[in-house]
Formats: structure tokens, sequence, C-alpha cells
């Protein structure tokens, strides 16, 4: 019998190259997003079926996984990957834009999360899967809406793991490194403000991303990294995916908080 894996922000970049994983290995696919019937690709592939979800939204949120019970019997796996990153002097944000993250990366992966709990422990198994960020473990210049975010899915999925255990269900954290996605665009809300102090900062981390050296993984390699998690019929909580990863929060394990600031900071300079 073919297992079936919802997932949510599967309209591109690693929501959309998970859901073409596991239908190539054999598995139906609740491919959700915002609007399904922009999709032109997915919708072309056999055994997956598009689902309107909003996170924000609830209401969506149980439709589109009470549609994809209907359609396929069950429903095996859940990838929470819907979300964006917020980036910016704090002092810039509007609070609407600072609700707006915290509202889609950790309240709306919490309502999609406990509006799926209720089938996996009727089932007594099922695993959950979280898209963190290197960013959940180890912060960036300007991104205190972003990271504060990722920390929070990374203490909620550590949590989760305790009580899910008591129904049969698994919990996993994917945190990925810099990854060829849209991050940039429209997954990406940037306030750089006119405030003269923080230009050099802004101007640093620009430069840092946009560094030709840096090392950055397709959403393929995330993709395979999931299908890892979820199959793997282990209790391993965290999996890492690029190689830019391991450096990072190696060197955050085996450094003091004085040594990692420094040389991230070192990294704004040049």
């Amino acid at each position: 019998m073919r297992k079936t894996i919802l997932i949510t922000g599967a309209s591109s970049g690693i929501g959309k190259a998970t859901a073409i994983h596991f239908q190539k290995q054999g598995w139906n696919v609740i491919a959700t997003m915002r609007s399904p019937e922009k999709e032109t690709e997915l919708n072309k592939l056999e055994n997956i079926q598009l689902e309107k979800l909003d996170v924000l939204a609830l209401e969506s949120i149980e439709t589109a996984i009470n549609n994809g019970i209907l359609k396929f019997g069950r429903i095996d796996a859940l990838v929470n990957n819907a979300g964006y990153g917020a980036y910016g002097p704090l002092e810039t944000f509007p609070r609407e834009n600072i609700v707006r993250q915290f509202n889609t990366n950790v309240i709306g992966l919490m309502d999609v999360t406990k509006a799926i709990i209720p089938h996996f422990r009727e089932n007594r198994s099922g695993v959950i899967v979280n898209i963190s960020s290197i960013g959940g473990q180890m912060t960036f210049a300007l991104g205190s809406l972003y990271h504060g975010t990722k920390f929070a899915v990374e203490g909620i999925s550590e949590s989760l793991h305790y009580e899910m255990a008591a129904i049969g269900v698994k919990v996993k954290i994917i945190e990925p490194g810099f990854i060829a996605t849209d991050f940039g665009g429209r997954s990406f809300d940037f306030q750089a403000g006119d405030i003269e102090e923080y230009k050099p900062i802004i101007n640093g981390l620009m430069k840092q991303w946009q560094n030709p050296n840096n090392t950055v993984s397709q959403p393929s390699l995330v993709a395979e990294v999931i299908y890892t998690a979820v199959t793997d019929g282990t209790n391993q909580l965290r999996y890492r995916a690029g190689e830019d990863a391991n450096y990072l929060l190696d060197s955050r394990k085996k450094m003091s908080d004085t040594e990692f600031f420094q040389m991230m900071s070192n990294q704004l300079e040049k």
C-alpha cells in the first residue's frame, strides 16, 4: 500500500522538490499551497493531489487534511515547510510584519501540526517533519525575527517529540544551510530602512550572502534529507542539509559565544 505525505508550501523550492522526490519514490503526495490553480508542474504527475492551504487560515488547513484523507485513505507523514524570512533592523519593522513572521513560521506550523495529530494518534503512527534552518541553532546579523521563529521551531519540535512518542509518532527537524531557492524573492521580507547607523552592517550582510564562494545546495538535496528522515525508522531528531550547514553548526558548537560572534563579525567586514 502506498504511503501518503502532506507537504505545506509545495509551490516552489524545498516544498516542490520534496513533493517530486516522494512521488518518484512511490508515495502519494498531498501538495498544498496558497494558489494551487497556478501550479503547472505538480498537477501533471500521478498520485499528487493539489490542495489549497494557507497556514494563516484554519479552515483551509482542516479542508486540505480532510480532502487528502478522503483521496488516499490516510496520511503517514507531514512536512511543515511553508514559511519565509524577515530580515533587517528590528527598529525598521512595522508591527504587522513582525506578527506575520511569527504567525506564518510558528503559529501556522503549530496549527497544521495540531490539526493532523488526531489522525496520527488514531493510526498510532506518523512522522512530523519541521523545516528549520541552520538559523535555528545560530544567527546572522539583522535576523532577529527570522531566527526567533526558527529557534522557536526547534524548541517546539524538541519538546513535541516526547508527547508524540506516547502515540507512536516521530518528530524530525531539518536544518538546511544556504539553498538555491527564491528565499531572496517572494519568500523574503527585507526592511533596510534609512537609519544611517545600520547601513554598514546591512551592506556587510549583503556582501556576505552574495559571496561567490558560499556553498549553496539545491532544493533536491534537502528533499533527499527529508526522505531519509521520514523513512529511516530511527528516533533521530535533527538532520542537517548542506556542507555549509555542517561547517557553521559545528563551529557554533565548538566555539564560545565570543569566538563565534567575532568570526561572524569578521565576515561582515570583508
